[in-house]
């Protein structure tokens, strides 16, 4: 079982052949892993990988932010297109076109050699104050069903993972890591679930993020009822739970994870580290079909994304491309919502314009590399004002916020 194996033995064993029944393939593989083995895969490498398991050919699965493009911290400073922000997205009421996005955004994450995006974060709006509302989709618990699902069949019909974030309440900024969200069961059922439970029911996501806040007293990433029990056995969920990240560090223990449904602790070890999740195992307080069910649940995504397969079967990345640039256009006017156009003002004829006034602190501030895991680094990247000034010249006004407006 512990045998060094060659590179052409790996390649001789049942889950390497892509034509076996992927359940078939996870067990053949599962059944191969040392208790050693199976801890280290419980938790994470640098910040975005996985350990690799170079005895049996498992390299590391690679993840990558954000929800609304590819961030240079988690993918090697590469360029990539960005894309307006879910809120912007969710504003165009165009499924469709979500869709586009989910395919252009698993493109950009396969031309970088990853496996999962992060995202999308359908967290409900509730407060203008949360630091995430900007990347979450709407207030809408309908519209953010509906504009999710399409955004995770769009990602994984590359073969790239989505990760659906951050199960669950995660709504608020004030004391986000520590939190507990107090919350009815008809306010989860109406308001909190819908696009949670749909991407796992019609979409078939393949991974979660579990939250930093508590919910009900108990933290995400180790509660029971809300993974293993409504996420897992309720609405059929086939894929991983990850943590977000150090979301793990406040939680009550190592098995209370593992029970829970807790796969893969990242991006380092806290409560997965190997030596509590022996003692813990030996004092019987999880059992190694636990341990084996979670495992299984993140080989499976592996497996899905052609982790071992043959590169030519993989659909094939591209970055930057005019069809991306052309989607993240789309999106941005489609977004734009005019609540009334008084007196016909707009559009604007720019033949009989005198002035355009540009006023507040962002008209000349490039934001790509702001928003923290949401950060993007586009190849270029123009502000509002040399927008303006590019269309009208020198019709454009830039005002100080601190000057009298005119």
């Amino acid at each position: 079982m512990n045998e060094k194996l060659s590179n052409n033995e790996i390649k001789t064993l049942p889950f390497m052949d892509s034509n076996l029944d992927l359940e078939k393939r996870v067990e053949d593989l599962l059944g191969r892993l040392t208790l050693k083995e199976k801890f280290t895969l419980c938790s994470g490498k640098r910040s975005f990988y996985t350990k690799p398991i170079k005895r049996l050919g498992i390299k590391s699965f690679k993840m990558t932010d954000g929800p609304h493009g590819i961030g240079p911290h988690s993918s090697n400073n590469a360029e990539c297109t960005y894309f307006p922000t879910a809120i912007c997205r969710a504003a165009t009421w165009n499924p469709e076109l979500s869709e586009q996005f989910g395919v252009a955004l698993a493109q950009e994450v396969r031309d970088i050699g990853y496996h999962m995006i992060l995202g999308p974060g359908v967290n409900i709006h509730r407060t203008p104050l949360c630091g995430r509302t900007f990347e979450y989709q709407t207030e809408d618990p309908y519209l953010n069903k509906k504009m999710a699902v399409p955004v995770v069949k769009g990602v994984q019909s590359q073969k790239i993972a989505a990760c659906v974030k951050h199960y669950i309440c995660n709504n608020q900024e004030l004391n986000r890591f520590t939190v507990s969200s107090e919350v009815s069961e008809r306010a989860l059922q109406e308001i909190y679930f819908p696009a949670f439970k749909e991407t796992v029911r019609e979409a078939d996501v393949w991974s979660f993020m579990a939250c930093y806040n508590k919910i009900n007293g108990i933290y995400g990433c180790e509660h029971k009822n809300l993974i293993r029990e409504r996420l897992m056995e309720e609405w059929g969920f086939r894929g991983f739970v990850v943590s977000d990240w150090i979301a793990t560090a406040k939680t009550t223990s190592t098995e209370s994870c593992i029970n829970a449904g807790l796969t893969l602790e990242m991006p380092l070890q806290i409560k997965y580290k190997k030596k509590l999740l022996k003692q813990a195992l030996l004092e019987g307080k999880y059992t190694e079909e636990a341990l084996n069910e979670n495992i299984k649940r993140l080989l499976r995504v592996m497996f899905l994304v052609g982790l071992f397969d043959d590169e030519s079967s993989i659909p094939p990345g591209s970055r930057n491309t005019p069809e991306h640039q052309a989607i993240a256009r789309k999106i941005a006017e489609e977004g734009i919502v005019l609540l009334k156009n008084k007196d016909n003002l707009l559009p604007l004829d720019i033949n009989t314009l005198k002035k355009i006034v540009v006023i507040g602190p962002n008209a000349d501030k490039k934001m790509g590399e702001g928003g923290g895991s949401s950060q993007i680094r586009p190849p270029y990247e123009i502000t509002p004002l040399q927008g303006l000034k590019n269309k009208c010249r020198d019709k454009v006004d830039i005002v100080n916020q601190h000057q009298k407006r005119i």
